[in-house]
């Protein structure tokens, strides 16, 4: 299997293709006011938004993005307006991330883990 796509709910979707495209996300589907498409920049991956009329409770969701040149990307991001509510720093789990919350309160890291992405040291073999 390949994970094609990632949809998250939205109040409205129309805000959140403002942001999602701000982010540098490729809108490639708008079926407003219902749903949206993006493509992610690198990859092939697909990342959409659907309307709801109410939001999941408690955590909500998290979605990673992966990027090469993360504390560059972040730099950008704030330029072009974006809020971060956590800095790009070195986590325990051998990850660098930084976090964000999207118009709907979803939780967003942006993220560069290397080799440990998929092979850190506690991988099962």
């Amino acid at each position: 299997m390949n994970l094609n796509q990632v949809t998250v709910p939205s109040l409205n979707v129309e805000n959140s293709i403002a942001f999602y495209s701000k982010l540098g996300l490729q809108l490639i589907v708008k079926a407003l006011p219902h749903y949206a498409r993006f493509v992610c920049p690198d990859g092939d991956s697909t990342f959409s938004v659907h309307q709801v009329e109410e939001l999941p409770k408690g955590e909500g969701i998290s979605i990673y993005f992966e990027c090469a040149d993360l504390d560059e990307t972040v730099s950008n991001l704030i330029e072009r307006g974006i809020d971060f509510y956590e800095s790009p720093s070195d986590r325990p789990w051998l990850w660098r991330e930084a976090r964000l919350r999207d118009p709907d309160n979803n939780h967003l890291i942006l993220f560069f883990a290397g080799e440990n992405r998929l092979n850190p040291p506690w991988r099962i073999n």
